[in-house]
């Protein structure tokens, strides 16, 4: 699968590896990465395609704002990757 900006991807590489994060940009065989918390919009982490994996593509608001090229804020990014976080590993009650 294709990895374009507003999909959801984990780090697979590095000391960040099994973090979460949005991309925000493409550029060749980068990417630019930020998550809200560690890595702000106004920073985002460069990072290799082939460090990445690919976790979601969901069409929701801050997608549509990344597309659009419209300013996002990091309490958005921290907001939509808790979301998916929860989406793949709801909490286990026992």
């Amino acid at each position: 699968m294709e990895i374009a900006r507003s999909n959801i991807v984990r780090s697979n590489a590095g000391r960040d590896k099994g973090k979460l994060f949005v991309v925000l940009a493409v550029e060749g065989e980068y990417l630019l990465l930020a998550d809200g918390k560690s890595r702000k919009v106004e920073s985002p982490k460069r990072k290799k395609r082939r460090h990445v994996l690919f976790v979601s593509a969901e069409e929701t608001r801050l997608a549509e704002k990344i597309k659009g090229e419209e300013k996002i804020t990091n309490s958005e990014l921290r907001r939509t990757l808790a979301a998916c976080r929860e989406a793949i590993q709801p909490d286990q009650e026992g």
